[in-house]
């Protein structure tokens, strides 16, 4: 039996553990990344591309290393206790690097749509549509992992304050 694909969406802190469980368990991801570069939200832009969120410059993770690295790589010891954005994302740079992640990941491809194949009762597969560089490509998968977080779009309540 061929090992089972599986498409990631987003290359953010759970798309990286998503990646390296999947080849951890012998599957075959494919991780689609519609920005140039990991960490999501971690990643400081000072003028982020639409739809896409960013912590601002000064943010220091407010919980300590030993209770946010990832439990099979320990964040190294000269890192400060309370991390700077920065330090964040050389952790994350290190552990891509250390699981060799990188080369799963198809950097500037947005996931158009997902969908149930025909088939899909009797194979459980997904066709997954993307378009990098002003081509749209589909793949089948038989498993889709959205790894995208909650913070992209701002949620301004300004209608109900005077």
């Amino acid at each position: 039996m061929a090992a089972q694909r599986v498409a990631i969406i987003g290359a953010g802190v759970s798309g990286l553990c998503a990646l390296k469980c999947c080849l951890d368990e012998g599957l075959v991801p494919t991780c689609f990344e519609r920005s140039k570069d990991i960490g999501g939200l971690w990643r400081f832009e000072e003028y982020p591309e639409e739809g896409r969120a960013s912590i601002y410059r000064s943010v220091i993770i407010n919980t300590s290393k030993e209770m946010m690295c990832f439990s099979d790589f320990p964040i190294p010891e000269d890192f400060p206790n309370y991390m700077h954005n920065s330090k964040i994302m050389e952790y994350f740079r290190m552990y891509a690097q250390r699981f060799d992640l990188l080369r799963h990941i198809r950097f500037r491809t947005s996931v158009c749509r997902v969908a149930k194949r025909p088939d899909f009762p009797t194979t459980g597969q997904w066709e997954v549509v993307t378009e990098s560089e002003g081509k749209q490509e589909a793949a089948v998968f038989d498993a889709v992992l959205v790894c995208t977080g909650h913070h992209t779009d701002a949620h301004l309540p300004l209608s109900t304050f005077p």
